[in-house]
């Protein structure tokens, strides 16, 4: 199957265009282009999260693309697999970023049936949509193990032998002249239900999706085994059906990968009728999500962690709040708020001077918007944090960065290690509060997921 591996913001540039290739510069088939292209402009008229842009690079028209991951497949079948930035700073390359980016998709919740293991084992020697097929069909595989569920369904025929309930009008209506037949309503016990319609459907596409001759052969034995299942025509319409109900949690992990290979949930990145089957995910969110679900029990007791809280406002107006303010962490104790962070996924450099126009890559509006964070839940005392992902550029915790007009509001810029996965703190007996909020005997290796 044809395609390329690129990071995050690489801009891409059709093959006929004459440009030279580069790191940051990819040449993809005329064909693709276009129809990326075309895709740029219609999240731009939409006004919706662009994941594309147009832009130019060495005086030609490209497409970059935006802080998203995952995996772009053109109706042709090209593929572009679309890694974390991070990945371009590791010795291993591609295939410790696919590694990696498969650890974080596990802190997502559709994902979190991921086995961690095989999936890196097979990142190591297949593209990640292949993984993502192939996790998908592992799933769908434990399911035939214990065998497909059926259920009874209200059936409604012209039989030969009564059987159920005689509908006497369609009967007089189908069976005046004929003694010999009854038109009847009766419930036939059979694997034909909503959750079984869209695994089948999933099993079809993935089918076509696949380049991998494992995942081919798999497919097609469990396609076998869903003959006698006819395919969702209306997936939108089983997926309100489906119920998860007893006898049925073992469906659960393999519903919500089908529920992604149908209705392309991560986001649509198809519009009108050639839509794409990509799995794309904001890598900001990836990356809130995964410092979550470790940050937490770096935490010491009775510390708790909070996301997304959103108790304040920035302003009133005629008696409505307005502009939430929702950081992404609250850290609170017995009720009251400790700790204020906000994860970014941006790649900062302490070699940028901290004045002039470096500053390490920090931008003024996080500032703002950190500031406005503590004058709100903190009082305007206390610390807050901002936390960028960890890299060779950004190795430990910068200086504190003080507000001369606030009440003793200090701000921390930390680095979180995506291969440990800890929040990096200052050095001890830099700020007595951090050290009080969390451990320092946390391992490294432990994986709570």
């Amino acid at each position: 199957m044809a395609g390329i591996t690129i990071y995050e913001f690489c801009a891409l540039v059709s093959q006929d265009s004459g440009a030279t290739e580069s790191e940051e510069l990819r040449e993809i088939p005329p064909s693709v282009f276009d129809w990326l292209e075309v895709q740029a402009l219609a999240a731009s008229d939409k006004g919706t999260h662009a994941w594309l842009r147009l832009t130019q690079k060495r005086g030609q028209r490209a497409i970059q693309v935006a802080s998203f991951v995952g995996v772009i497949r053109a109706p042709n079948g090209y593929q572009i697999e679309v890694l974390p930035k991070v990945g371009k700073f590791t010795e291993g390359g591609d295939v410790q970023a696919r590694q990696l980016l498969i650890e974080m998709l596990r802190c997502l919740g559709v994902f979190r049936h991921i086995q961690t293991d095989s999936a890196k084992l097979a990142a190591t020697r297949m593209p990640l949509l292949e993984v993502f097929i192939e996790a998908f069909l592992v799933c769908v595989e434990q399911i035939v193990k214990r065998g497909l569920r059926s259920d009874y369904s209200a059936l409604q025929d012209n039989m030969s032998a009564l059987r159920g309930k005689l509908q006497m009008a369609a009967h007089l209506r189908h069976n005046l002249c004929r003694r010999d037949r009854f038109f009847a309503e009766f419930d036939d016990f059979s694997p034909d239900r909503a959750e079984n319609r869209l695994l089948h459907a999933a099993l079809r596409q993935v089918l076509s999706w696949t380049g991998s001759q494992t995942n081919q052969r798999l497919a097609r034995e469990l396609c076998f085994v869903f003959a006698d299942v006819p395919i969702s025509e209306l997936p939108s319409v089983d997926l309100l059906r489906v119920r998860l109900d007893r006898g049925m949690a073992h469906y659960s992990d393999a519903l919500a990968w089908a529920r992604l290979i149908l209705q392309h949930e991560s986001p649509l990145t198809g519009t009108g009728r050639n839509r794409s089957p990509s799995l794309l995910f904001p890598m900001e969110a990836v990356f809130e999500a995964f410092v979550a679900k470790h940050l937490e029990r770096q935490l010491s007791p009775p510390f708790r962690l909070k996301q997304h809280v959103k108790t304040f406002s920035l302003v009133r107006h005629l008696e409505q709040n307005w502009f939430r303010l929702k950081p992404d962490f609250l850290v609170k104790a017995s009720g009251s708020n400790c700790l204020v962070l906000d994860a970014k996924w941006k790649l900062l450099d302490i070699k940028k001077k901290s004045t002039g126009t470096g500053k390490y890559g920090l931008s003024q509006a996080d500032f703002y918007q950190l500031y406005a964070y503590g004058q709100s839940y903190l009082d305007g005392h206390g610390d807050i944090v901002l936390v960028y992902p960890k890299t060779e550029t950004f190795r430990r915790a910068l200086p504190v960065f003080e507000f001369p007009k606030s009440n003793g509001l200090y701000l921390w810029v930390l680095p979180f290690c995506l291969h440990e996965r800890v929040l990096m703190l200052p050095p001890s007996g830099t700020c007595e509060r951090l050290d009080n909020l969390f451990r320092c005997d946390v391992s490294p290796s432990f994986d709570p997921t």
